[in-house]
């Protein structure tokens, strides 16, 4: 059993910080975290309103559908195939939710390469299935940034895989790691 230990404010703020960040949202557990820290610290939930609490980004979604060039031997979408719907999302919601096209980031000299990408497969999609790609930025500072996406059979409602891909800005003339204009992370964080 956890016994309840008393800490000063600081130490609460940054374990609370820490379940915040590992959360998708308020589950039981933080409630609880926060109830005893309110008994011990009364005046803590102040603090924690003037806190740096992590950014909220806008999701969006892009509809596609399941082409015959999609499928694999085993009569579904080949597993390759989902990172491409991703990425074509990602491509047409830079443009259309976000106003900033990948063509404006090329004007400036730069481009966004995928460092890691990580996918898991929950259902397959097959032969003409309409489908949603879900994607939003998790995370952006001037090294880069996380899209968590999603996708979903649009008839089922079930998901399909999700997962999220981190992204670095490359100098075009370069190739190298280019540090992210602070005009961008600003225009993307909607």
């Amino acid at each position: 059993m956890l016994e309840p230990v008393f800490l000063g404010l600081e130490d609460y703020r940054i374990r609370f910080l820490d379940i915040f960040k590992s959360s998708a949202h308020f589950n039981i557990c933080t409630f609880a975290y926060l109830h005893i820290c309110i008994s011990a610290h009364p005046h803590i939930i102040s603090y924690i309103c003037l806190m740096d609490t992590p950014n909220i980004y806008s999701t969006f979604e892009t509809e596609f559908r399941v082409r015959p060039d999609d499928i694999d031997m085993f009569h579904h979408v080949h597993n390759s195939k989902y990172f491409d719907y991703v990425l074509a999302a990602r491509y047409d919601q830079m443009e259309r939710c976000y106003g900033m096209a990948m063509e404006k980031f090329m004007e400036r000299g730069f481009g966004w390469v995928v460092r890691t990408a990580y996918v898991d497969y929950k259902r397959a999609l097959t032969m003409s299935d309409y489908f949603i790609v879900k994607t939003g930025i998790e995370t952006i500072d001037e090294k880069g940034c996380r899209v968590r996406f999603s996708i979903t059979n649009k008839a089922t409602k079930k998901i399909c895989c999700d997962g999220y891909f981190d992204y670095t800005m490359i100098d075009m003339a370069t190739g190298r790691g280019a540090k992210i204009p602070q005009d961008v992370i600003e225009h993307y964080t909607v």
